[in-house]
């Protein structure tokens, strides 16, 4: 079975490679700092404590953004992990904005997708809204997991200027935020996107991380067949077949907005 976990040397080496790169993103910005959103989770957690590496805790603002559909503990754990790293944070209410698009839209009322898209486009606004004011940029929290199947909203959590843990599946980002520090119980609380009541990731996946990374990685990226990928990781064909229907599917969140080809001279 393929493990993508890092060897210790390895490990420590993507630290470096991602502390060196938000340091360089920044300083080729000729930005004063970086933003990121605080949801509790690991993936911002690990953002944060992986900037304040690169640029100081007096060069990071972190925001936290609740709404009415928001774990309280995760709230906690955002303005904990602020706290914690003694960075600037913020709280920011998304459901007055949300409530403000709904009256001017009332349609869209009750459907839960494009509500929960609309709270996570609310949250990019309002992190460029403070990188703006205050000369900084702002810090994507999404992995390479959730880029690969597009799991993120179109000019929502993937409105940032850079994906400083991009690179790592999520396998990778459990290994690496419990190398750095982020607290246990953030590392393996269920991740969630925070978009409606009960939302996890793994549900709306339809298989724990685990399964979906190794799909990715022989399947997806990698050259096994559905086939041999199923027999390896012991899974149905059907499940590898919906990765790779996630992954085709989403092509359009990893390339810029398409537009016509010039005509024929």
């Amino acid at each position: 079975m393929v493990d993508l976990r890092f060897s210790e040397a390895e490990l420590e080496r993507r630290r470096e490679n991602v502390v060196s790169f938000i340091d360089d993103v920044v300083d080729r910005a000729g930005a004063d700092g970086a933003v990121v959103g605080l949801s509790g989770g690991i993936d911002s957690s690990l953002t944060a404590f992986l900037a304040v590496e690169a640029l100081g805790p007096e060069s990071v603002h972190g925001l936290v953004m609740p709404g009415e559909v928001s774990d309280e503990d995760n709230m906690s754990d955002a303005e904990a992990v602020a706290v914690e790293l003694g960075i600037d944070h913020d709280e920011l209410a998304v459901d007055p904005v949300v409530d403000a698009v709904l009256s001017a839209y009332p349609d869209a009322q009750g459907d839960r997708v494009a509500v929960g898209n609309a709270r996570a486009r609310v949250r990019a606004v309002f992190n460029y809204l403070v990188a703006n004011h205050e000369d900084r940029v702002v810090l994507g929290t999404g992995n390479r997991s959730e880029a690969l199947v597009g799991y993120y909203t179109k000019y929502g959590d993937g409105a940032v200027d850079c994906h400083p843990i991009g690179n790592l599946y999520k396998t990778q980002v459990r290994q690496l935020a419990r190398l750095v520090g982020v607290p246990d119980r953030i590392v393996e609380k269920p991740p969630t996107a925070g978009l409606w009541e009960g939302q996890t990731d793994e549900d709306e996946l339809g298989m724990d991380y685990g399964t979906l990374d190794r799909i990715l990685a022989l399947h997806v990226t990698g050259d096994c067949s559905v086939a041999a990928t199923a027999r390896s990781l012991d899974v149905e064909a059907s499940t590898v077949g919906r990765v790779r229907e996630m992954h085709e599917r989403s092509a359009h969140k990893r390339a810029m907005p398409p537009a016509p080809d010039p005509p024929d001279p």
